[in-house]
């Protein structure tokens, strides 16, 4: 069942997108307030604060639900967009749960600052037509007495599950499972996101930098772009640790360009991405090979899935159709995630489930909620997460080493 929440007005939405002179770094512009939300790239993309409208659906059909609701809150709004490019005007920023739980929002800020290709704006949004407000850069407060919760027993126990997983596999129940895990954060006083966001962002500018309702984070893997009837998927699955040693990493990434296991991996997460946007696309376009991404701390097998849309449909139909994918869930998707639910153990809220923003014109960009942490109530704790897909010949020392290497991002922006 979704609900709506709102601030209880039925006026509509009024939108005013007006450009600016670069206004620098946009994270560095973000008060310091729980409301505050970002997508960020190569310092690139959108920030904002405030709430003139939020939605918080929960249920399978979460995404019909939020689809639903954005395009009332359209079809009603006045808009006068001056820079007309993606991401000005009206725009919602989101973030849906991994299960059918409750945890998913869209949130319509009151002030939106973007910056795409050298032109900046900045966009109000309210019940009245509003002044711009002034920007102002600031400097948040860092981590206070980080302490991070990780013991052998914990650790253990995961390892065990994995060795569980495989088993399951090489009998013959299913071909791949993704398995995650949990580390807490804890903190002598409330977490200021602002400065784990602006390390994150220094640190990984090819990466989406994210942060919605205290979920926040910088994925590698885009789940989805919709512009202008263009659709594109980067797929990522198999991954190895960098060294630091250019010439051996050198070495890592062709080892794992040859890797049969990542290959495997690999191969089914891109064909379940494949298989979910044909319905929606022609002329799509499927590299028969992976290229390495290479990112600061590991690097992946990766590959750009690309098509034409052939329909009239906004970006949360395809988000829809992709999630969960075989690179977080498994393969084939409804056995793995039967599994996850039986032996993870945890609870994954948002993680690994579809964050970003969509526009008015139901153009948007979704990554998969990775290399992230949710920020709890009290604002003392962060738990973060990482995850791995597990196919027949894991190893659960192996993959117990990969989800370690992917939550170095966000533990080193936290302590």
């Amino acid at each position: 069942m979704s609900t709506l929440a709102t601030d209880g007005q039925a006026e509509p939405l009024v939108v005013r997108s007006r450009e600016i002179p670069d206004p620098g770094d946009l994270l560095a512009l973000l008060p310091a307030t729980p409301d505050a939300v970002a997508w960020v790239h190569g310092g690139d993309g959108l920030v904002g604060w405030g709430r003139a409208a939020t939605f918080n659906p929960d249920g399978g059909d979460r995404f019909d639900g939020a689809d639903d609701w954005w395009a009332g809150i359209v079809d009603s709004a006045v808009v006068r967009d001056e820079p007309g490019l993606p991401g000005s005007g009206l725009v919602a920023f989101g973030s849906f749960t991994f299960a059918d739980a409750p945890g998913s929002t869209l949130v319509v800020p009151e002030v939106v600052v973007g910056r795409r290709d050298g032109r900046s704006w900045v966009t109000t949004i309210g019940r009245s037509l509003s002044p711009s407000p002034a920007l102002s850069p600031s400097t948040p407060e860092s981590p206070a007495g980080s302490r991070f919760v990780d013991d052998a027993t914990r650790r253990s126990t995961w390892s065990d599950t994995v060795d569980r997983a495989v088993r399951r596999i090489q009998s013959g129940d299913l071909d791949k499972v993704v398995l995650a895990r949990s580390v807490e954060a804890e903190f002598d006083a409330p977490l200021d996101v602002r400065s784990p966001l602006g390390r994150l962002a220094a640190g990984y500018p090819s990466c989406w930098t994210f942060h919605v309702d205290g979920f926040f984070g910088s994925t590698p893997e885009m789940l989805v772009r919709l512009q202008g009837g263009l659709v594109t998927s980067r797929v990522l699955a198999g991954t190895i640790r960098r060294t630091g040693d250019d010439a051996r990493d050198l070495g890592l990434a062709a080892s794992l360009a040859r890797s049969s296991k990542d290959l495997e991996e690999h191969e089914y997460a891109v064909r379940s991405v494949a298989d979910a946007l044909a319905p929606h696309c022609t002329g799509m376009n499927v590299p028969e090979s992976p290229f390495v991404l290479h990112l600061p701390n590991v690097m992946h097998l990766a590959t750009d899935v690309t098509g034409v849309l052939s329909e009239d449909a906004g970006v949360l139909s395809l988000v829809a159709s992709l999630h969960p994918s075989a690179a977080v869930g498994g393969t084939p998707t409804a056995e793995a995630v039967r599994l996850i639910a039986e032996i993870e153990d945890l609870d994954r809220g948002r993680y690994a489930g579809p964050v970003g923003w969509i526009g008015a014109s139901g153009d948007g960009e979704w990554g998969i909620g990775l290399r992230s942490a949710q920020l709890c109530a009290d604002g003392r704790t962060a738990r973060m997460y990482a995850g791995c897909g597990i196919v027949a010949d894991s190893s659960p020392a192996d993959e117990l080493a990969e989800a370690d290497a992917k939550l170095i991002p966000v533990r080193d922006a936290l302590r």
